[in-house]
């Protein structure tokens, strides 16, 4: 059949998607037609029209299915167009452009163009009429067939974005070095759409134009090249390995790039042979499972139940990450207590049911009433909100969950551990929708605070600055050493520290300053122990750190009432030191240093001592968080003084704000910062008791750089300091 009868560009209007700010509402189409016939002689010898196709007819027909149908992906309305035009209108193929010109904010269009015969539109009728479920009735999508769509090969159909601008440097003359310009990106992706794909009218991601378009966008505007076939080759990369396309072509074209000529540029083609990893990108359909849970309590102890759940995970699960912790008010039902809420990753054989039957019995053995009121108060509350890129829906589970774009509770923590995840059906990632969610008119704006526990509290981070007053039992530290060497001397600074207003208590025996000599763990056991002992046993009740390297004089402490690990190593002298903070689930410090004390002086060689810190510390935090170490336990120390100069010291203080920046690997953890009596504050003064208004200018620029702990010697002089600089520095709220 050579001959075509051709309807082009008719305008419709549907409602289909949404439309280029994301919003459900009718929106312009344009739809192009072939119909392939045999002309017959009749029409061209005869000129009667009862020897053709009526194109009048055909787009009378088009034009009411369109506007009378609604869709949610643009490709099963194509493929319902070809069934109206083959069924209908007696073509036996067809094929069919369908472009939404108002889809896209920064490109021309999106569209999909396909062709069909009469065989394929019978036999996608016979696969929906073989369905097990009838039609509207809700479907059950499981891991299986997502895999499935994700594996999906080069075929005849094409998904395309047209004249998609985008602003970057390109080029190889010294201007487009410096100066970003206007590049036009069109994309086509050639696929074979799955049967069963149309008939639930799905969107899978490989298909979805304004995922791909969003990722074209950001990989190029950070790119600088010099050619436009290394871009072109680097976006056919992109759109195959991280979109799992079988097959595309990039045309790019610089409008600047010639005085002469409307442009200049390059087209390609490529499928995943070009790029070996791509086969290594498909979604995983058996084994090992990643999953997002979401934790929440707001009766009991709220910190225990919420590590209760995550402790008898263990049964079927691996815990790969938690975000932070938050204090949120209820949802909902709103006559009940605040809640603890977090998300954590964790890795699974179990199947989705399987794992909604763990979760149950979880909550159960917590003590949760599964008769009670739903979305009530309850000690333990566990839901599966992503597993793997599943959509399941089942009688008993829905997974994404239903609600989550709605819900900062959860979508907060999402974005701590998982911001660029990807919803599987909004196409949207986790820090996406939050975004939306804090801009949408519907927002409540209640305040979600991010908190910590230590002891028997939950402390709000930032609200205000916490003073933790040094108690050195050892003889030998470099400012306090041989003061309180006894026990009773040790209770009685530590009441003194009470009556000063301390926050926490840092015992240490063994001392850090520099040339210290190391004693056996015997010895500091014997320091530290008999004076957590007394602390508590004097009715102290102010949450207690000990200061110490070695996991068993932690874990003897704990036991012996402390509450937190300050560890000036980071967790990296012993080797059973992060397994032993993640199995006591208590605070722990985390500092900066190099070498030993005995080293540390000669190893103050930094190409940039903020960056260098930050990344190393934040590797100390990765192996905290995959030994087991609860995100919402960590606490980061830059080690003021610890193998850095006095110039060091002071950069690290005044650009402290840039060790836990938003978008860097440190973002969101509390911080401490030690700067007591140390010796870079000194001018002239030999004695470090002499350094207290030199403490207390770097407390209060420690304060500005938004550290969350102070630890220092004089706990009353500095309690002042901090509650000027907080009136100062924090949030007016804080007032």
């Amino acid at each position: 059949m050579a001959d075509k009868i051709l309807i082009q560009d008719l305008q419709v209007r549907n409602m289909i998607g949404v439309d280029s700010w994301e919003r459900s509402k009718r929106q312009p189409l344009s739809i192009s037609i072939a119909l392939y016939t045999d002309i017959s002689p009749a029409a061209g010898r005869g000129d009667l029209l009862s020897g053709t196709i009526n194109y009048g007819a055909t787009t009378k027909a088009v034009t009411e299915f369109a506007e009378s149908s609604s869709y949610r992906s643009i490709e099963a309305l194509a493929v319902g167009i070809a069934r109206v035009c083959v069924l209908k209108c007696g073509a036996p193929l067809v094929s069919v452009n369908v472009e939404k010109p108002r889809g896209l904010l920064h490109a021309a269009c999106a569209g999909v163009h396909i062709s069909r015969s009469r065989l394929d539109i019978e036999e996608l009728d016979r696969i929906n009429a073989a369905r097990s479920e009838p039609k509207g009735e809700t479907t059950t999508t499981t891991t299986t067939t997502i895999a499935a769509k994700d594996d999906a090969v080069s075929g005849k159909d094409e998904i395309y974005v047209r004249e998609l601008v985008i602003n970057a440097i390109i080029g190889v003359n010294t201007w487009e070095r410096i100066e970003r310009q206007r590049i036009v990106v069109d994309l086509t992706v050639f696929l074979s759409f799955d049967p069963q794909v149309i008939i639930g009218d799905r969107v899978p991601k490989m298909h979805n134009y304004r995922r791909m378009t969003r990722l074209v966008t950001e990989f190029v505007e950070k790119s600088s090249f010099k050619t436009v076939e290394a871009l072109a080759t680097h976006i056919a990369e992109l759109v195959i390995t991280v979109c799992h396309a079988p097959k595309v072509t990039v045309k790019i074209r610089k409008p600047s790039a010639l005085i002469f000529a409307e442009s200049a540029g390059v087209e390609i083609t490529r499928d995943r042979s070009a790029f070996p990893t791509a086969a290594q990108k498909s979604v995983q359909q058996t084994g090992t499972h990643t999953v997002i849970l979401a934790l929440g309590s707001n009766l009991g102890d709220r910190v225990k139940n919420i590590e209760f759940g995550l402790k008898e995970l263990r049964s079927g699960c691996s815990l790969l990450d938690t975000s932070f912790l938050y204090e949120t008010r209820p949802m909902y039902v709103l006559d009940q207590p605040n809640f603890l809420n977090a998300v954590c990753k964790v890795s699974t054989s179990l199947a989705p049911e399987a794992l909604l039957h763990l979760l149950k019995d979880i909550e159960a053995r917590c003590g949760r009433d599964m008769n009670g009121t739903r979305n009530g108060p309850r000690p333990l509350d566990l839901d599966i909100v992503f597993y793997d890129s599943a959509e399941i829906n089942t009688a008993t589970l829905q997974i994404p969950h239903p609600r989550l774009a709605e819900r900062e509770f959860v979508l907060r923590p999402l974005c701590d551990i998982s911001p660029n995840f990807e919803h599987p059906s909004l196409f949207k990632t986790c820090s996406q929708l939050l975004a939306l969610l804090l801009h949408s008119e519907s927002y409540a704006k209640e305040p979600m605070l991010r908190v910590g526990p230590l002891r028997s509290q939950v402390v709000i981070w930032n609200s205000r600055t916490l003073v933790m007053g040094i108690l050195n039992v050892t003889p030998d530290s470099f400012s306090d050493g041989g003061q309180f060497n006894s026990v009773e001397s040790a209770v009685a600074h530590a009441r003194q520290m009470l009556e000063d207003g301390v926050d926490i208590i840092d015992v240490g025996g063994q001392s850090t300053r520099p040339n210290a000599v190391e004693v056996s763990e015997e010895e500091e056991l014997g320091r530290v122990i008999p004076v957590i002992k007394a602390i508590r046993a004097a009715g102290i009740e102010t949450p207690i750190s000990v200061d110490t390297y070695r996991s068993g004089v932690a874990r003897a402490s704990i036991l012996a009432g402390a509450d937190m690990i300050n560890d000036v190593t980071g967790g990296t002298y012993d080797p059973q030191m992060c397994a032993t903070m993640a199995e006591l689930s208590v605070p722990v410090c985390v500092m900066h240093m190099r070498g030993t004390p005995q080293t540390m002086t000669g190893l103050t060689q930094y190409a940039d001592v903020v960056g260098e810190i930050q990344t190393v510390l934040a590797s100390h935090v990765a192996r905290c968080i995959e030994l087991g170490v609860y995100r919402w336990n960590i606490v980061v120390d830059p080690g003021i003084g610890f193998a850095k100069t006095a110039d060091q010291s002071y950069e690290l203080i005044r650009d402290l704000r840039r060790l836990t920046e938003p978008a860097g690997p440190l973002a969101g953890l509390p911080v401490l910062v030690g700067p007591s009596r140390k010796r870079f504050l000194a001018d002239g003064q030999v004695d470090p008791k002499e350094r207290v208004w030199a403490t207390a200018a770097a407390c209060t620029a420690s304060v500005s750089g938004g550290a969350s702990i102070l630890r220092v010697h004089d706990v009353r002089e500095m309690r002042d300091v901090v509650r000027v600089a907080d009136r100062l520095f924090r949030a007016p709220s804080h007032k």
